[in-house]
């Protein structure tokens, strides 16, 4: 049998960091045994569901390279369907109608006032106390016929269990004592989540239902549907948690943007650094490597690798460094450094571009230096944003000077207002503007000036970057070339700032 899994997320926002991790064990899944991976759209929820929602999660899906096998599914266009399913087990006796009247408040307030009520008894509610359970079907039809409004419910038999292998908790089962009669169709003929998500599945042909911790009650609601309808069940694996620092559930509501897919691709993380991060958060690899490219995920991923234990997703918001899981950045900056250039170019032309820094001549005549020029200044990178923020000054004269660098390697060092034009004069009498000739240049001039060389340079870097730091500074003006070198040393910007 081929396996085919699906991702069904709800269109009410954005793409979560959890969703998109439900997203990639599909597709690893999928992928691994040969299998199909599919994408179901579950927008029955009409209040919530916006096609805004439906783009964003979608272009998520898209930046991390899940394409469906097949032409997504939206479950509003089988609501018809869901509803035949329910008449179905309603003629079959399976289920029945319930004609309790629909006060004037939300089923949560109702069920709120049970539970309540329930724990002031010192009791369990009664899962079988509706009083139209056992109506007879003459009076049910008659009933119904005559307009009186219904819901469907699944008729749930009184003692017996409902039992699974899940595939990573293992053996799970639930007394029928503990469920209540399901509600497959509201009075206003609205199919609800659990019916429609399992006549989707079926329809589908998922074989394996990979999806979050929080479904497992939803589960056992599920397969009393399935037996209901004849069909075989498909197979289980329910994922961990991923939690924020104090334990507590990372969520939209409480955590804002940093559980948003959408940031991370408008920070400049690189898709396949962060996909490699996300199957970390809950699954091991066989082995202590943690750098797996796309084909290494897809051939060591297992649902047997899969932890019972929650993640951990560590992030400090009230800290602008550490905006993001400390281990997201370092794996980012991982495959910044060490990725082809020949993948990492294109990826930086668009950085550039959409900060108004790329000129066409990098794709043309200046294509070597642009290239080399990536390769040199990528090595303390940590994101893409990286290359038009902190290195900005190879592609533009429009760059910012760091205060507590024109402090530090300038200001305190007050014979450098005059020296480092003396420096600009003997680099541009150079004939041969390379790298050994340069750092002669710089080791003679601070022996003449009686300096360290760390002093001439650290001072020259804050003139041409604007930085503390960088790469090689030697390697730094060699890739400005002179023009730009001499013009920069010899501009008193950075000492008026």
């Amino acid at each position: 049998m081929t396996t085919r899994v699906r991702f069904a997320p709800s269109p009410t926002g954005y793409l979560h960091i959890g969703s998109a991790r439900t997203a990639l064990f599909n597709y690893l899944f999928a992928r691994h045994t040969g299998g199909k991976f599919l994408i179901r759209v579950e927008d029955t929820d009409m209040e919530r569901s916006t096609e805004e929602s439906v783009q964003s999660i979608l272009e998520g899906l898209k930046w991390l390279g899940f394409a469906p096998d097949e032409e997504i599914v939206f479950q509003s266009n089988n609501a018809d369907k869901h509803r035949a399913a329910a008449l179905k087990l309603l003629a079959e006796g399976k289920a029945y109608r319930d004609f309790t009247p629909k006060e004037d408040r939300s089923d949560k307030d109702i069920k709120k006032e049970i539970a309540e009520k329930a724990r002031q008894q010192g009791d369990k509610k009664d899962m079988r106390d509706n009083p139209y359970r056992d109506l007879s079907k003459e009076e049910s039809d008659q009933r119904a016929e005559a307009g009186e409004p219904f819901a469907i419910r699944l008729k749930v038999a009184e003692e017996g269990k409902t039992s699974f292998e899940d595939a990573v908790y293992g053996l799970q089962e639930r007394d029928y004592s503990e469920i209540e009669d399901l509600v497959l169709l509201r009075s206003d003929g609205h199919p609800l989540y659990n019916l429609a998500v399992v006549c989707d599945d079926i329809e589908m042909q998922i074989t394996h239902v990979i999806r979050g911790q929080d479904h497992l009650t939803n589960t056992h609601k599920q397969i009393l549907i399935y037996e209901a309808l004849g069909e075989e069940k498909p197979e289980f694996a329910h994922l961990p948690l991923i939690l924020a620092p104090g334990g507590k559930k990372l969520s939209k509501r409480v955590h804002g943007e940093i559980v948003s897919m959408d940031l991370y691709q408008d920070k400049g993380f690189i898709a396949d650094a962060f996909r490699n991060f996300l199957a970390l958060l809950g699954w091991n690899p066989k082995d202590e490597n943690e750098i797996l490219n796309h084909d290494e995920l897809i051939e060591a991923f297992s649902l047997e690798g899969i932890n019972r234990s929650n993640a951990a997703f560590n992030f400090d918001a009230n800290n602008p460094k550490r905006w993001t899981d400390d281990k997201a950045l370092w794996m980012n900056a991982e495959y910044i450094r060490t990725m082809p250039l020949d993948e990492l170019i294109p990826l930086v032309r668009e950085e550039l571009r959409s900060e108004k820094l790329w000129r066409e001549e990098y794709d043309e005549d200046e294509k070597d230096w642009f290239r080399n020029t990536v390769d040199l200044i990528r090595e303390r990178f940590y994101t893409l944003k990286d290359f038009s923020n902190q290195g900005r000054a190879f592609f533009s004269e429009d760059f910012d000077y760091d205060e507590k660098a024109i402090n530090k390697n300038l200001k305190k060092h007050e014979d450098l207002r005059q020296w480092l034009p003396e420096l600009a004069e003997k680099l541009e009498a150079l004939e041969d503007f390379s790298h050994d000739e340069i750092f002669a240049v710089v080791k003679e001039f601070c022996n003449e000036k009686g300096t360290k060389v760390g002093v001439i340079l650290n001072g020259a870097r804050v003139l041409l970057t604007g930085q503390a730091v960088g790469p090689s500074m030697v390697s730094t003006i060699e890739q400005l070339g002179k023009e730009k070198t001499v013009m920069r040393l010899k501009s008193q910007i950075a000492w008026n700032e």
